[in-house]
């Protein structure tokens, strides 16, 4: 069998969490996959990072779902912008 070479990616717990609940929504509620990614090669990347996530955070599988995720998104906007009440996206800012 070839040898292949593989990447790690790091990611804290709280950006693991709201990439996989976006992930999520982009693959199974929008059904918009094929409109967001064209290139059906980039699938395959997408769905091992998705089940590598799903396989790995036990958060999707608690009561509160919601509200952790909500205080994980709250965390990273305060991380990248100083505060959660700063634009969601970078283009919102101008």
């Amino acid at each position: 069998m070839e040898e292949v070479d593989t990447i790690t990616i790091r990611l804290t717990r709280d950006q693991a969490f709201v990439l996989s609940d976006w992930l999520y929504q982009v693959m199974f509620k929008s059904d918009d996959l094929a409109g967001i990614i064209r290139d059906r090669a980039v699938w395959s990347p997408v769905y091992a990072i998705s089940g590598t996530l799903d396989k790995t955070l036990s958060e999707l599988f608690m009561p509160d779902y919601g509200a952790r995720l909500e205080a994980a998104k709250a965390r990273l906007r305060g991380d990248l912008y100083g505060g959660d009440s700063e634009p969601t996206s970078p283009d919102e800012g101008d």
